[in-house]
């Protein structure tokens, strides 16, 4: 899918996308996330969820939360998810795409373990990103302070309580708020009030093309390994033991991947997600994710042989001719 192009049709609000874009790079743009929380509860679920994922459990202080991989035991990505230590609970944070299979295969391994899953469809998650998104809390009663990356702090609304954390957005503040349903239309409404804009799951597609962040089902696949992903954020190699380990530790050790996630600069006509590429006539790699930012240009998400990320051969895609570009496209952050 390309975001701003698919705007471009009769009707579909080429300029919304376009203000959408400058709210989260200049202002504060909120959204409701689509993403679902998980409680573990139980004396066995740090041991056990150490053991799952890629990143470290065992040593997250309370209030703290890691990205991590889960991967089958050939140390390919099956999904992703944030773990967040609430004290009593861990907490999992995953895209609802991912609910369906991911946290079935988690409780699987789930066997003497004393460990207690349950949904907390109850809470909603709200998003928030750009520059002035502490000045929108704000607006709204929420004082968060200073907060360092997946930190979060317990507040008030409205004699509800509230989590506020900081998300790890690679180029631009962003925040999350964990609310009860039944005041998430008050602060949804709160925020707009304050100034903030709402934000199409088109612009947050776009956004996310910018910052060259990797998604499951389209940049990353099946068979993906996690150091191809670029995501070191995910991967801790002093935590011990977990699935699929072996190979992440063989990889490291032998210093390289064959083909690794990068991000390009297309000229022509684009191409679609899909789009092998092509050098000399050879298959070298793929486009996964493209879209058009508001300057007109043309960005992709791919997958591309390491031997060919120097740039130094022409690459094509279809009838497009693609340059290979540093990750993340942070020079539209500036614009």
């Amino acid at each position: 899918m390309n975001p701003v192009a698919q705007a471009e049709q009769p009707g579909t609000g080429l300029v919304d996308i376009r203000r959408e874009f400058q709210a989260v790079t200049s202002e504060c743009g909120f959204y409701e996330t689509g993403q679902t929380l998980t409680s573990l509860k139980g004396a066995d679920r740090v041991r056990w969820l150490n053991g799952m994922v890629t990143n470290n459990i065992r040593d997250l202080m309370p209030g703290n939360g890691v990205y991590a991989f889960v991967l089958t035991p050939q140390g390919q990505i099956r999904g992703d998810l944030y773990a967040f230590n609430r004290g009593e609970s861990l907490v999992l944070e995953m895209e609802r795409a991912q609910t369906e299979t991911l946290l079935p295969l988690l409780r699987r391994y789930i066997i003497m373990d004393k460990v207690e899953v349950e949904d907390l469809g109850e809470i909603t998650v709200i998003g928030l990103v750009g520059p002035k998104s502490s000045q929108a809390l704000a607006a709204i009663g929420l004082n968060i302070g200073e907060l360092s990356s997946l930190q979060s702090t317990e507040l008030s609304w409205n004699a509800s309580s509230i989590t506020a954390l900081r998300k790890d957005h690679p180029l631009v503040d962003s925040y999350e708020l964990w609310a009860p349903k039944e005041i998430a239309p008050g602060l949804l409404e709160g925020l707009r009030n304050s100034g903030a804009s709402e934000i199409s799951d088109q612009a947050l597609e776009l956004v996310r093309i910018v910052s060259g962040i990797p998604k499951i089902g389209m940049d990353i696949r099946e068979k993906t390994l996690p150091q191809e992903t670029g995501q070191d954020r995910a991967l801790n190699f002093n935590k011990g033991c977990y699935i699929g380990q072996e190979i992440v530790e063989r990889i490291r050790a032998r210093g390289a991947v064959h083909r690794a996630l990068v991000g390009f600069e297309v000229e022509g006509t684009a191409p679609e997600p899909g789009a092998k590429i092509h050098s000399d006539g050879k298959e070298v790699g793929e486009i996964t994710s493209i879209a058009t930012v508001p300057t007109g240009k043309v960005i992709a998400l791919g997958v591309l042989r390491k031997e060919y990320s120097k740039g130094e051969k022409e690459l094509l895609a279809g009838e497009a001719k693609v340059l290979v570009s540093s990750l993340p496209f942070a020079e539209f952050f500036r614009s």
